[in-house]
């Protein structure tokens, strides 16, 4: 049982990680919460896929198949940057009852599915991607309140008006609800993919805009959270998201002087034909 309080708004709960019991097996809110956003994702999908001329049957096909797959990679993620830990306690790699699910391993695996499926399938991976990043934004934002059912994921001790009281091995704390912060962030964000969605210019728009939003969001709280996955000093998905950002902004950089550079070489065609 968790005991978690908002001292300066006067809020306080008492939560429990299982949900409820089937037999001897426990549900917790956490499965419950990523089962919420993969149902809402399913039926949503089905009236988006006409927007994007991708069969519903199809997307069906793929969530099949990228589903395991991403919680697999995801988790292959946590333990890669645990070695040290896993290598001692190998049994416990396939236990992700006790957590240690990495949201940039699972993009990366259905990336990959995402890919292939798209090469058999002759479709543009980037419209594909296009329409999933809007329920990925969303379903990162129900699933944090997971963590705050299972008191993880939070941030270090600070005395700012969001400060979350919660007691980790005996001892009271207050510290960044980093869980809150990364959920409207990334609800605000499934509402600007949502807008984008229907004014949309180019194949990729909403996989860029996520991608370049997720990946400040992302930088900026991993800086606050204190069970990050680590290398020497350096905190892994923080120095990701800054590559990617970089690499984001350095393609758009790209691409804006390749076609500043067409409308040039236009243009001085067009005086060239006109003198």
């Amino acid at each position: 049982m968790n005991y978690i309080t908002f001292p300066e708004f006067n809020l306080s709960f008492k939560i429990s990680r299982i949900a409820f019991s089937v037999g001897n097996i426990e549900i917790y809110w956490y499965a419950i919460l990523i089962s919420i956003a993969f149902i809402i994702a399913i039926f949503a999908l089905k009236n988006d896929s006409k927007k994007y001329r991708i069969e519903y049957d199809i997307i069906l096909k793929l969530l099949i198949i990228m589903i395991p797959v991403s919680i697999i990679f995801a988790r292959l993620y946590y333990v890669i940057f645990n070695l040290e830990y896993y290598m001692n306690k190998p049994l416990e790699i396939i236990n992700i009852r006790n957590g240690g699910l990495a949201i940039y391993g699972g993009i990366i695996g259905a990336i990959i599915v995402i890919i292939l499926f798209c090469k058999n399938k002759k479709i543009k991976v980037m419209d594909l991607l296009d329409l999933f990043v809007p329920y990925l934004a969303l379903g990162q934002s129900i699933g944090r309140w997971g963590n705050f059912i299972n008191g993880e994921a939070h941030g270090s001790i600070t005395n700012s008006i969001f400060r979350m009281g919660i007691v980790e091995n005996g001892i009271y704390m207050e510290v960044h609800p980093t869980f809150l912060y990364e959920s409207i962030c990334t609800l605000t964000l499934f509402f600007i993919l949502t807008y984008l969605k229907n004014n949309r210019r180019y194949s990729g728009q909403l996989t860029i805009t996520y991608l370049f939003f997720y990946s400040i969001i992302r930088a900026v709280i991993e800086g606050l959270r204190t069970d990050s996955l680590m290398m020497g000093n350096i905190r892994i998905s923080q120095l990701l998201s800054i590559l990617l950002l970089i690499g984001i902004i350095g393609y758009k950089l790209y691409f804006l002087i390749k076609n500043k550079r067409k409308k040039f070489y236009k243009n001085s065609l067009k005086k060239t034909i006109s003198f």
